[in-house]
């Protein structure tokens, strides 16, 4: 039987890129609630009880909401909002995130989709910390920009609505430092405190460039920039969506284009050091609406179907849905 797929919330900016990426396939149906059921909670809970896998692409306690609807004990869950990220019970859903994970994924019954921002800070920082090359307690600070699309359909509104000639070029956020994504990367990366989290927006719709920046006078001895950079090749190595950019080339000559691999489900890599200064920045570029919330939640869905984590994870148009009553 083709397995069958309801996106709660295919409205909202992961939505609808995620409705976007399964558009074509062949290999399962959407279950779609005609606009005038999408609020009710009666169709709604009729919905993510018919379906196979419910995909939430819903605000935190609407999505707590949705979990509770949920009454038969068949239906699987991908939760894309930040509300199960550190819950007992619910696999996080970053593939790369170390080994066995992605087959932890493949059996799990709750996956929580990580965030944007965190997607980029574990995938630099937890291979690191696993290796002993990254102490636990050192004082991390997290330095990201993403595209306004990561405010959802606020940002949406104020860069491309009737206002958008006013809208503010850039924007740093989160100076209470307390930001949701804190624990979630604490958590996720072995981290003995919280990092230090800097998040802006930037007047462009979407992709991030997030930056961690390290002094090697604070990490053991031997640990070199080289070293920082061959244990994230050997982590990454064979992943289909991560590349690591070789270490070494004229860095100041190189610039980072958050834009860069918009559209997709890849991520982008760097290590680059100063060695009479001892320091080392870590970098990674993705799409905040790709590898950061609907790409990762089709590769998610995919390897919970047991299909290749890699199928279908590009846009395209047109495609089986089933019209809920």
């Amino acid at each position: 039987m083709t397995p069958l797929v309801f996106i709660d919330g295919d409205q909202g900016t992961t939505g609808l890129q995620v409705r976007q990426w399964l558009a074509d396939r062949t290999d399962l149906r959407l279950l779609q609630l005609p606009a005038g059921h999408r609020k009710s909670a009666a169709h709604r809970a009729e919905a993510l009880n018919d379906c196979d896998v419910a995909l939430l692409c819903l605000p935190d306690d609407a999505a707590r909401e949705a979990v509770a609807l949920v009454r038969r004990p068949g239906v699987r869950v991908i939760d894309a909002s930040s509300a199960h990220r550190t819950a007992p019970g619910w696999v996080y859903g970053l593939p790369e995130l170390a080994a066995g994970q992605a087959e932890r994924i493949a059996r799990a019954r709750r996956v929580s989709n990580p965030g944007c921002y965190p997607t980029g800070a574990l995938t630099l920082l937890r291979p690191l910390i696993d290796e002993g090359l990254l102490p636990a307690d050192y004082p991390l600070a997290i330095h990201a920009v993403s595209g306004y699309s990561g405010r959802g359909r606020a940002g949406l509104e104020d860069h491309e609505g009737p206002g958008a000639a006013s809208a503010v070029p850039f924007q740093v956020y989160g100076l209470g430092l307390r930001h949701k994504h804190v624990p979630e990367i604490q958590r996720h990366a072995g981290l003995a405190h919280p990092p230090v989290f800097v998040p802006a927006y930037g007047n462009y719709r979407q992709g991030i460039v997030l930056t961690i920046a390290l002094h090697l006078r604070l990490l053991p001895a031997d640990v070199t920039a080289a070293r920082l950079h061959a244990a994230l090749r050997a982590r990454y190595a064979g992943q289909a969506f991560i590349a690591l950019q070789p270490l070494g080339g004229d860095a100041d000559a190189q610039r980072l284009d958050p834009r860069e691999l918009n559209g997709s489900n890849r991520m982008r890599l760097a290590v680059f050091g100063q060695p009479q200064e001892e320091q080392v920045l870590l970098t990674a570029v993705f799409d905040n609406l790709g590898k950061g919330a609907a790409g990762a939640a089709v590769q998610n869905l995919n390897l919970m179907l047991g299909l290749p984590a890699a199928r279908h994870l590009e846009p395209h148009g047109a495609a089986d849905t089933v019209l809920a009553g």
